[in-house]
């Protein structure tokens, strides 16, 4: 019995350095690199926009989508972004994110030939890593919530990218705490991926942004 509980002490133990040592590590990388003020974060050519659903299951609207359609609207109205790449899921017919954003993005006014969608960001690693190889950015802004933006950040500068990010408003409740319990695994998955260098999905013809 003894030694069974101690075997589950050493498991406990390890999944808890598991989730909170990436954790540092990915928030230690992303120091200083996010801004909340739109007066105080550099200008970038390009904002990278990264994908969620407009919709929750229940029907309601995804907070976490229309603060980052406020935050990119915000950024280009203010002249700290000239284009914005939408980077999400467009896995299916049904399902298309860069699209989605694309069409709340020009309601809100920006001009449509200033949008460039990249329907292969099937998670935050292929987005970071395509907008790089795929649109060729060297330097872009990140536009997300805070936690998404730090984790964004730590692949950019793990393959060679200048990233920065603005942060979208967050979201409280239960929703907003649901969600970054997600965010300790995935801060885990994304230094793995680094570790055994994980490339995306899919890569293919480079697109100029211009």
């Amino acid at each position: 019995m003894k030694k069974i509980l101690k075997l589950i002490t050493i498991c406990i133990i390890l999944l808890i350095g598991s989730l909170f040592i990436p954790n540092k590590i990915i928030i230690s990388n992303a120091e200083e690199l996010t801004y909340n003020s739109i007066s105080e974060i550099p200008k970038n050519k390009v904002g990278l926009l990264l994908g969620t659903s407009k919709y929750l299951a229940n029907g309601n609207i995804n907070l976490y989508y229309k603060y980052r359609i406020n935050a990119t609207s915000e950024l280009y109205k203010s002249g700290k972004i000239d284009f914005v790449l939408v980077s999400g899921d467009n896995s299916t017919k049904s399902y298309d994110e860069p699209s989605t954003f694309k069409n709340d993005l020009i309601t809100k006014g920006i001009p449509e030939e200033k949008i460039f969608l990249d329907y292969a960001g099937f998670r935050t690693l292929d987005s970071v890593i395509r907008a790089k190889e795929i649109f060729g950015l060297e330097t872009f802004t990140v536009i997300s919530q805070k936690f998404h933006n730090e984790r964004a950040i730590y692949l950019a500068k793990k393959h060679e990218i200048q990233a920065i990010g603005f942060n979208a408003k967050d979201v409280e409740g239960r929703s907003g705490f649901k969600t970054k319990l997600r965010e300790y695994f995935a801060r885990t998955k994304a230094v793995l991926d680094v570790m055994t260098g994980k490339n995306p999905k899919f890569l293919g013809d480079k697109i100029e942004i211009k």
